[in-house]
Parts: structure tokens; sequence; C-alpha cells
């Protein structure tokens, strides 16, 4: 097969893919706004059944397809070519559980299910399609429409599919195909009527001198920070409940109690994906000191016991409220500095550069860019090559 007729064979797979994909994103990211009104509305009678729910999670799981269970690892392996396939039934599980999770109140987020689900699907392709490396190719295109079908930030989705799997290596031969998936995953959730998130920020801020650009470096270091405390906590705590508590049953019901007298106590505003903290953030609401701590450490403890639900959008807003705090304590622009760390939280806890710099530019404009970039490659750099994927490799060790 020349190379010519290989480009065109995978553009259109791509962008089959990618048309399904977004079907499936739209699917699942309605159903996680209905669920999540729902909760809003009748918080009370349902977050005391949080340990239920969780009971029912472990049990579907264990009762279908257990190895499912693995998630975001059974994709990393697949790409890294330690397994040959990832199980279907990981998408009806992964979907279900999430809505479940986000129905009874669990702090999670969404991502790391629509790239499940665009990895699942397309690697299944790849079982009919003999290319060059086309597992590992489609994977990748799989993951690109995953995100940016739920996100509708294409390019944002490429390069965090790209970049993810190896820390410091790009796979750019998945490039085209990756770039159609994502597009057209994108375009498809828009056209079925997914909402994207996005703020055009209109303020800035001058580092024309010295004193200006040391403190957006030291601004990018406490959300770099703020992503390594979620990655580093998340990993040991998933590690101490597994010990003290063997049994997945008792680990779900018996922290998910105390996990909902937190939620009840805090009237439910850490529950869900964390939305509410962002649309506080960049719309002058009230933001409290404490509130991108809490937001974390309920997260942690939702996925460490083994709820379902990604980990990506309650980074943004942990990452947007603690830019709130920041921009109080150092006089910044509120709106931009909420901004800076929605990208750069999410930039140190997922290793990865290009990806939250692409999400900048798609979610809040193109204006203020050197001040992302600057901001974006400090969080990395501070964040000890710690990852909320456990399985990443880092291809400078």
């Amino acid at each position: 097969m020349n190379k010519k007729t290989e480009l065109i064979k995978y553009g259109v797979l791509a962008l089959i893919i990618g048309i399904i994909i977004g079907i499936i994103d739209t699917i699942f990211g309605k159903g996680l706004i209905l669920v999540g009104e729902i909760r809003n509305n009748y918080f009370w009678y349902l977050v005391p059944f949080l340990p239920i729910a969780g009971l029912l999670i472990t049990w579907l799981y264990r009762h279908f397809n257990e190895l499912s269970l693995k998630g975001m690892t059974l994709v990393f392996e697949t790409g890294q070519q330690k397994r040959d396939a990832i199980p279907l039934a990981l998408i009806p599980l992964v979907m279900i559980c999430t809505w479940l999770t986000h129905l009874f109140g669990g702090s999670a987020g969404r991502e790391g299910v629509a790239v499940q689900i665009g990895a699942t699907l397309s690697h299944y392709f790849s079982r009919y399609f003999h290319f060059p490396k086309n597992g590992k190719v489609l994977l990748i295109t799989g993951m690109a429409a995953g995100f940016g079908g739920l996100f509708q930030t294409p390019l944002a989705a490429l390069f965090f599919a790209m970049e993810i799997m190896i820390v410091g290596k790009i796979d750019y031969e998945a490039l085209f195909p990756a770039l159609i998936g994502a597009f057209s995953a994108s375009y498809t959730s828009h056209f079925l009527g997914l909402e994207k998130f996005s703020v055009e920020i209109t303020q800035s801020m001058s580092i024309n001198n010295f004193k200006s650009t040391l403190l957006v470096i030291i601004i990018g270091l406490l959300f770099g920070l703020a992503g390594r405390l979620f990655s580093f906590s998340l990993a040991k705590l998933k590690e101490i409940f597994e010990k003290k508590f063997e049994n997945p049953y008792k680990r779900i019901g018996f922290i998910s109690i105390i996990l909902v007298l937190g939620l009840m106590l805090f009237q439910g505003r850490y529950s869900g994906l964390g939305t509410n903290l962002i649309d506080l953030s960049f719309h002058q609401g009230t933001i409290q000191i404490y509130d991108w701590l809490l937001k974390l450490v309920f997260t942690i403890i939702t996925l460490a016991i083994g709820f379902q639900g990604g980990e990506v959008t309650p980074l943004f807003s942990i990452g947007a409220s603690f830019g709130v705090v920041l921009a109080f304590i150092f006089h910044l622009p509120i709106e931009l500095c909420a901004a800076l760390g929605y990208v750069a939280v999410f930039a140190s806890a997922t290793n990865t550069l290009l990806a939250p710099i692409m999400m900048a530019i798609e979610v809040f404009g193109g204006s203020n860019m050197m001040i992302f970039v600057i901001v974006c490659i400090f969080a990395y750099l501070v964040n000890g090559n710690h990852s909320i994927y456990g399985t990443q490799i880092n291809h400078f060790d």
C-alpha cells in the first residue's frame, strides 16, 4: 500500500470513527447534564444513597466484565502493546457507572470516560483494517475523537492523544487520522446539540519587565504544585485504600459513608464535575479560599475508592478556583488568572504540555498566549513527572 492510498484510507476510517464517537459522546454528555440537574434538584434525597450506588457499580463491573475496571490503564497498555484488545463491554459499563456516580453526588469528571470510549471503539475497528501500525494509530485516533467530541476542543484533543502515552515522545504517525477524528467528532457533537464551554478573556497583563515575568513564573509553579498534589494524592490514596480494604465492596461501601457526610456538610458544592466552581470563577461569583482544595480532596476520594468518571473537568475547576485565589493574593485580573489555572493544573496533573496550550486557544481565545505558554511550561516542569495516569511511560527514564 503506497503512502497516498494509506492516508486516504486512514482519513476515511478516521472520519467514520469520529462521527460514531461524536454521537456516543453526545449521548454520554447529555446524559451527564440530565443526571446533574436531577441531582441538584433532589440532592438531599439522592446523596444518602451514594454508598448503595457504589456497591451497584462494583457489582456491575465484577459481574459483567471485571477487566474493564482498569479503565485508562487498559488504553495505555494497549497503546504500549502490552495487550491486544480492550473489551467492548467497557463502553456501556463506564457510561452507566459514571452516570450513577454523578447522579448520587460523587465528585468526578468525564474526559476519561470519553477517551476510553473512543479508544475502545477505534481499536475494535483496527481488527478489520490491516495498515502498518494501525492498532496504535487508530487507538490514538479514537482517543482524540473521544476527547474532541466531548469538549469540542479538537486541537487540544489531537495533541492530548498524541503526547499522553509517552512523556517526551509525540506519536506523529497518527497526526492525520487523529486530526480528522478529533474534528469530525467535535463537529458531530456540536451538530447534535452538545454545548461547548468557552470564555473570551478580554483582560490582560504585561510581562515587559523582570518583576512581572517572575510573577507569571511563580503562578505557573503554584499551579504545577496543585496539579502534582492531585496526581500524587490520587495514586497514594488508591494504594492506601486497597491495602486497608482488600474487598472492593467494603472499600467503596464504608468510605463512601464518610464521603456522603462531607458532601452533605457542604450542601453538594463539591459534587459532580465542578462546573459550578468554573462558572463562579469566570462570572464574578463567590469563590472561597478553600474551594480548590476541597474539590481536590472530594475528587480523589471519590475516584480512589472505585467510583467512575474522569479527572480533567475537576482539574479545570480546581485550577480555575485556585486561580481566583491567586488573583486576589497577587492583585491580578481575576478571569485571566482563573483561565491560567484552568489549563495549567491540567498540564501538571496529566504531564502534558501542548494539549493545555491548545486548550487555552480553543476555550479562551488567542490573546495572552505568551502568558499561557509560560505558565503551562512551568506548571509542567514542576510536576515531578507525576501523572493521574499511572501507566504513562516517561521517554527520558
